[in-house]
This record gives C-alpha cells, sequence and structure tokens, in this order.
C-alpha cells in the first residue's frame, strides 16, 4: 500500500498523541467522530456572563432579605421606645397580654386606662387621648392607634 507523504501516523511520531486512540484530540481513523476546536474566548465570555447574571439575581435577593430584616428591626425599635413610655406611665392595674388599652395626658404626665376614649363621654379625666395599645407576650407595647 502506498502512503501519502502528507499523512503522519500519530501512532509512530512522538511529538503527537501517544495515550490510547479513545482519549486522542483528534480523529485517529476515518470511522472516528468529528472533534470540533472549542472557541475558549467564546466559553469563557459565555460562562462570565451566565455566572455574573445568577450572582446579581442572587444580591437582588439578599438586598430583598436585608430590607426585610431591617424592617423588622425598625418595628422592634418601635415597640421597645413604645413600651419605654407606657411603662414609665400611672398604671393602676396589672395589664393582661393581648388586651388593649389606652394612654392619656393628664397634668403633664401620662396615664394607661382600660377605658376607651369613647367611652368616657362628656366625662373623661383626662386632658388629651394619646394612643390606644395592646400589650403583646414578650411584654412590649404596640401601638394600634395614636393622635
Amino acid at each position: 500500500m502506498n502512503e501519502s507523504k502528507d499523512f503522519i501516523d500519530p501512532k509512530k511520531t512522538d511529538a503527537l498523541y501517544q495515550g490510547e486512540d479513545k482519549f486522542a484530540p483528534y480523529p485517529t481513523s476515518v470511522s472516528s467522530p468529528i472533534i470540533k476546536p472549542i472557541d475558549k474566548r467564546l466559553l469563557k465570555a459565555t460562562a462570565l456572563d451566565t455566572m455574573q447574571q445568577q450572582a446579581m439575581q442572587q444580591i437582588e435577593m439578599l438586598k430583598k432579605q436585608a430590607d426585610l430584616i431591617m424592617l423588622q428591626v425598625k418595628q422592634i425599635e418601635e415597640r421597645i421606645e413604645v413600651s419605654h413610655r407606657i411603662y414609665k406611665a400611672d398604671i393602676g392595674f396589672e395589664p393582661v397580654a393581648g388586651c388593649v388599652y389606652h394612654l392619656y395626658l393628664h397634668q403633664h404626665k401620662e396615664v394607661l386606662s382600660l377605658v376607651a376614649p369613647y367611652e368616657w363621654g362628656k366625662n373623661c379625666p383626662y386632658s388629651e387621648w394619646l394612643a390606644s395599645v395592646q400589650l403583646l407576650a414578650d411584654k412590649t407595647w404596640q401601638i394600634l392607634s395614636q393622635k
């Protein structure tokens, strides 16, 4: 059989691949599958774009979670502030968790009452209604309505 000068048998050349034929980076026979070179620049650009998009989605999700947490922190801080204010007021009874109470101003001092503003009629002993509040199970107070 007459071999062409252009054909180089990779099995006989030291400079070329020397492993098993099935792992060769190029076809070793006519029946081998076509091996197309990979455009590494395109592969890297596509991978970078995909990574960037995925990272941005995760960052946006975390930002939304952080915003929600900060809102919850603000609400708790407000409850603490209101609780300090109410515990400094005059309280003539033991408040029960879950019940609604009313905060009034009386002679420059705040007073917590069981009686709502509409229940007093014209005989309200306090100069001003400030807020309706509810005692929560953790002993903090939540403002339901205020002036």
